[in-house]
């Protein structure tokens, strides 16, 4: 029986219990909202095929659990994975600084050379921001210093208001794709594919 994909990509998402990973996955291949879900136990998969720039793409959604006492088990997952989705919650603050901790992990288990994006999910709700838009900027503006050596794609969703959780997933498939499209073939010879326009993001890097 034919494949009805052309590619498979194994995504994971990493980040402090409660930012949201489970809602957005859900959103993502569901396109559903439930804000009673709870913290996730060990590790969950989700699967959506999608079209990236003509071809099809499945993607293999993991969810992992942030609490510490399962770090051993999750991480044993990141290293299959092509694209790495952080992410934190724009109204807790704390989840923002362990995004550091979240990236030496990915350092330490991951593959070399796998995709990342940051999220700062729950932008719905803006009265209790802790991430300040001054204090935004000035993350943005050390993102951007250290991009060159990063180049990590960012955006802010809501996995409730369904705000840029279809375009982000989008986007790191389109990176993924585009990055294995430049492997050697057989013949050792470069293929490239020619990507549609991206819709905006901004690049971004982790203290």
């Amino acid at each position: 029986m034919a494949k009805k994909y052309d590619f498979l990509f194994k995504l994971l998402l990493i980040g402090d219990s409660g930012v949201g990973k489970t809602c957005l996955i859900i959103r993502f291949a569901e396109d559903n909202f439930n804000s009673t879900y709870i913290s996730t136990i060990g590790i969950d998969f989700k699967v959506k095929t999608i079209e990236v720039d003509g071809k099809k793409v499945k993607l293999q959604v993991w969810d992992t659990a942030g609490q510490e006492r399962f770090k051993t088990i999750t991480t044993a997952y990141y290293r299959g994975a092509m694209g790495i989705i952080l992410v934190y919650d724009i109204t807790d603050d704390k989840s923002y600084e362990n995004i550091q901790n979240w990236m030496k992990s990915i350092k330490e288990n991951a593959s070399a050379g796998v995709s990342r994006m940051l999220l700062g999910n729950k932008c719905d709700i803006e009265a209790k921001r802790k991430v300040s838009k001054e204090t935004g900027e000035k993350l943005c503006v050390c993102r951007q210093q250290l991009a060159k050596d990063h180049g990590i794609r960012f955006f802010e969703t809501s996995a409730k208001s369904s705000i840029n959780v279809e375009e982000s997933f989008l986007s790191l498939a389109r990176d993924i794709l585009q990055k294995s499209s430049k492997k050697p073939g057989p013949t050792g010879r470069e293929v490239k594919i020619t990507s549609s326009a991206e819709k905006k993001s901004s690049k971004c890097v982790l203290l």
